[in-house]
């Protein structure tokens, strides 16, 4: 099994000191996940609020790609909408030529109405740009010309310099979670990201809709999904149980804060609709309800409990990648430490052997 290991540079419910101390300490455990066997190292983007303020991670892993050679780096994900194509493509051009081909590059088409207001772009736009921009961007990394005349990106027929080095074949990664994300994903031939956040068996059918689409339009066998998990992991259970109701609770609370899914909004937003679902279960199971669901998806408690669970869930599923966070929540560096390192010397190789 791939494993990676996923930043998310969050200060929500962590007010022990500044931005530059919270990007100093996250940085450090991606350094460790480097030297301790992960196969990837993940960021997010997020911009604006302590939910997340990672505004390009395409250089936060230029940083990681030059300090280590052994190691992948990924976009979970690079947000379309957010950008022009012609510079996504060639960012990526460039970090893939100075990473020896080592980037992979995930997209997204974002969910928070309050990013997309400070960017001054319409959430209704937002499907339409990313099944715009992410062919364009794929294309322009294989050929190394980018072109396009659709609605919203009218780009001359232009040469990528420097020019695309490696195949980014079995390399592009997309966030689906909708029905129409997961459509473009496949189109796409990506890798489908999701993220623990509801009962495995409520994904499911989109995993498996996911898989029969790549077949469908690349007449190929379909690449793993990548499973987005969220840990806690130690010798004691029941103290682990206790930080993750605390910590996994706390970021169920950030992510209700920052998409703002108890608001009525997704119900008037193109393409939207799945979201609109889950803010209706959100409100009408209360934050304890949406913590317990949470909890069931992620991964907490001693190694042997953790690996139980995620053989339940490759029973269920099938093959996946792994992309673990250690940090969310407000989870203290202490706690964070202790859970990477644990999983590293003892989930880590067993998964491996998968």
């Amino acid at each position: 099994m791939d494993v990676g290991m996923m930043m998310i540079f969050s200060s929500y419910g962590w007010e022990e000191g500044s931005d530059g101390q919270m990007w100093e300490e996250e940085l450090r455990l991606g350094e460790i996940a480097a030297d301790l066997g992960f196969d990837c190292l993940w960021s997010a983007e997020h911009h604006f609020n302590d939910y997340s303020f990672v505004p390009d991670n395409l250089q936060v892993m230029t940083h990681f790609a030059a300090k280590y050679s052994h190691i992948d780096v990924g976009t979970a994900a690079v947000i379309l909408p957010w950008h022009d194509p012609l510079r996504v493509a060639e960012n990526a051009a460039v970090l893939d030529l100075l990473s020896n081909g080592r980037l992979r590059l995930g997209f997204g088409r974002g969910l928070a109405r309050r990013e997309f207001e400070t960017f001054r772009l319409s959430m209704d736009e937002s499907r339409g740009r990313f099944d715009e921009a992410a062919p364009m961007i794929v294309e322009a990394l294989k050929t190394g010309f980018m072109e396009g005349d659709g609605p919203f990106y009218k780009q001359p027929r232009t040469e990528i310099r420097p020019r695309p080095q490696h195949s980014f074949d079995d390399r592009i990664y997309a966030v689906a979670s909708s029905e129409e994300s997961v459509v473009s994903a496949a189109k796409l031939g990506a890798h489908v990201i999701m993220f623990a956040d509801r009962p495995w068996e409520m994904r499911l059918p989109a995993v498996e809709r996911a898989r029969e689409l790549h077949r469908e339009f690349h007449e190929t066998e379909p690449p793993h999904v990548m499973l987005t998990d969220f840990v806690i992991c130690g010798t004691d259970l029941a103290q682990c149980e206790e930080e993750a109701r605390q910590y996994q609770g706390k970021f169920v609370e950030s992510n209700f804060y920052h998409y703002e899914f108890l608001g009525e909004h997704f119900q008037t937003v193109k393409g939207y609709d799945s979201y609109q679902q889950k803010a209706e279960i959100a409100r009408s199971a209360g934050h304890d309800g949406a913590v317990k669901g949470f909890m069931e998806a992620a991964s907490w408690g001693t190694p042997d409990k953790i690996l139980r669970g995620l053989e339940d869930r490759k029973d269920l599923l099938g093959e996946f990648e792994l992309n673990v966070s250690f940090r969310f929540g407000g989870t203290p560096l202490d706690v964070a430490e202790r859970g990477l390192k644990l999983f590293a010397k003892e989930v880590l190789p067993v998964l491996k052997s998968w």
